[in-house]
């Protein structure tokens, strides 16, 4: 069955500000540098359920505490075959490709389940975090979420998940 209905969020206070750098295809690493990130979220379904598709009272808060936990962080991809990160007690020592050597504390970084932190792996990331939340939750299920992450205005990111 084909989802029909969909809801969309995008609330002022769905943005996250955090700092991050990618590592390219050769090795070279962009600077160090951040954004304030906004994110917008559709959900289908192929029914109403009490004439909704999901509640909006439920799913903004999740939203909010997904982008509460990327917010003043710096985000470091674990999955990244390039990147040398180990655990030093309240620091990371991180080390780069191109020999680059960082020193940041534990609590500044978040350690993300992903290759690199484009704008593109974060609205991976962020939508099986919200699609998986709201499965926990509520024991439901988007058949399609679709997840929007703004790196600047006017250049995001977005992908859809099909459940």
């Amino acid at each position: 069955m084909k989802p029909e209905y969909s809801i969309r969020v995008y609330k002022q206070y769905f943005n996250f500000a955090s700092s991050h750098f990618l590592i390219f295809k050769d090795g070279t690493r962009e600077p160090l540098h951040g954004h304030n990130y906004r994110v917008q979220l559709k959900g289908e379904a192929c029914q109403l359920e009490a004439d909704m598709v999901f509640d909006f009272l439920d799913i903004k808060p999740i939203v909010r505490e997904v982008c509460d936990e990327l917010d003043h962080k710096l985000l470091l991809p674990k999955e990244n075959t390039q990147i040398k990160i180990e655990d030093r007690d309240k620091s990371y020592y991180v080390q780069t490709p191109d020999g680059d050597e960082f020193l940041f504390p534990k609590s500044d970084v978040l350690l993300l389940p992903l290759p690199n932190t484009s704008a593109e792996r974060l609205a991976i990331y962020l939508t099986h975090r919200i699609y998986n939340l709201v499965k926990e939750r509520f024991n439901f299920s988007f058949p399609t979420l679709e997840l929007e992450v703004e790196e600047t205005p006017g250049q995001c990111a977005v992908y859809k998940f099909e459940s």
